[in-house]
């Protein structure tokens, strides 16, 4: 099930916005459950507190509806929180995610997202089980996919299309300063606090960040903080929204979504799999053990944070020049996608830190290029679809990394070292700029099909 409401829904509320809510809920009935996980034929059959699959309905405590309502929402004038109790546990967190955050808003669907993936991360000091682990990880699993299409959307919303990519590229230097704090922090903590309370205490920021969160974020035009000058220029060059909402059907039936999803499909095969084998790659190369990770992950995120940081200012300060959005943009990912070859030559040198150096400017330029991907995103679709496309992007890059890591076995099973792996990692970037530059010519406003 998903709890979801509105800012208006909470703070303003009224029977007729509910019931304008609920006709909108009926009239996407179909879109909704496309996305709502597979075989809900067999689960909404209207028996066993469900509504049929083929209908929308909507009750007061009603668990048999497709929608709940809670006493405490009519009796506190039609202001609150709704039941969604359609979606199931085997459903895609992606497109999920996605849709929901097209349909209520970045502000609350990114706010419940923390809010369950930081409880999720304290639950683990509280388990005592492995079946304790899996549903813990299981929660994280079905909050995180929401972060990034929300953060994209938040970029969207906030910047015209000239500082965008500076400002994706400033946001995931976040995600890359955490990576760097953590082989720091989270061992200290381990020996002096022991394992429990370091999950509690790495939970919590999620939560102090959740309060800042609620408390400053607002849309442009409902923020006392923005000038009308300052709206002005957030709005010089908007995406106007289609006539009606996309679904992800309709997204797919435009090149421009499958060249993201292919772009995405290979790149973050590449991502993931350095993620999980670089550290094995540096224990079976040199020897390194757990404890001594530290030192060259920590020039590897630092260099990471370069790339995302200067990958979104070149495209940014290109486009400031008078350049196109098309052709800075393309630039800078083929610049970065370049920068990604010379990670062929690990298997070459024998060097730890050379070897570490490569490895830092291949994540410094894969850093670079989304910050324009996913800027692309953007440039491309209309805000209310922005969720959607980016949750398919991260639907084929999950498949992705799945698939590179079974090909990876089976080649360290065959061939007993990492040589073909880094040169399929240093040619991977080029060719899916090649691929996505001849799908897609122009990054400009699309009129999407109905």
């Amino acid at each position: 099930h998903a709890n979801f409401s509105t800012t208006f829904m909470r703070e303003t509320g009224g029977k007729a916005y509910f019931e304008k809510l609920m006709a909108g809920f009926s009239k996407f009935m179909d879109e909704h459950i496309a996305v709502y996980g597979p075989d809900n034929h067999l689960r909404l059959t209207g028996l066993h507190e469900t509504q049929s699959i083929d209908k929308f309905s909507y009750g007061l405590a009603d668990r048999g509806a497709s929608v709940r309502i809670p006493h405490s929402f009519v009796n506190n004038g039609y202001k609150g929180y709704l039941e969604d109790r359609r979606p199931n546990s085997a459903a895609d967190p992606y497109l999920v995610a996605g849709r929901i955050l097209d349909f209520v808003g970045t502000r609350l669907g990114l706010a419940v997202a923390v809010c369950i993936w930081s409880t999720a991360a304290a639950l683990h000091g509280a388990m005592s089980s492995l079946g304790g682990f899996k549903f813990a990880r299981f929660l994280l699993g079905i909050s995180e996919p929401s972060h990034l299409p929300a953060a994209i959307k938040v970029v969207a919303e906030w910047f015209p299309r000239s500082e965008r990519a500076l400002a994706t590229g400033i946001y995931k230097a976040g995600s890359n300063l955490g990576a760097f704090i953590v082989p720091l922090l989270v061992p200290w903590m381990f020996h002096a606090f022991g394992w429990r309370a370091t999950f509690l205490v790495t939970a919590s920021f999620g939560f102090v960040w959740l309060g800042f969160w609620l408390w400053l974020y607002r849309l442009p035009t409902d923020s006392k903080r923005v000038s009308v000058s300052e709206l002005a220029f957030i709005r010089s060059d908007p995406i106007p929204p289609p006539p009606r909402r996309a679904s992800w059907r309709s997204l797919l039936r435009h090149r421009e979504t499958w060249a993201y999803m292919t772009f995405k499909f290979l790149t973050d095969a590449m991502w993931h799999w350095y993620g999980a084998m670089f550290p094995l790659y540096l224990a079976q190369e040199f020897g390194l053990k757990i404890k001594e990770f530290g030192l060259p992950l920590i020039i590897v995120y630092v260099l990471a944070d370069t790339g995302s940081i200067g990958g979104g200012w070149l495209s940014s300060h290109l486009i400031k020049r008078g350049w196109s959005v098309t052709v800075a943009r393309k630039l800078a990912m083929f610049v970065c996608c370049a920068a990604t070859v010379p990670v062929v030559l690990v298997a070459v040198f024998h060097n730890l830190w050379f070897v570490v150096v490569l490895v830092g400017v291949a994540h410094a330029a894969h850093q670079g290029l989304t910050s324009n991907l996913f800027t692309t995103v953007s440039d491309i679709f209309p805000r209310n679809a922005i969720g959607t496309v980016i949750g398919l992007g991260g639907t084929a890059g999950q498949v992705g990394a799945a698939l590179m890591t079974v090909a990876t076995g089976i080649i360290l099973a065959r061939v007993g070292d990492f040589t073909p792996l880094f040169v399929v990692a240093g040619s991977t970037y080029l060719v899916a700029w090649t691929i996505f530059h001849f799908a897609v010519r122009r990054l400009e406003p699309l009129t999407l099909k109905t």
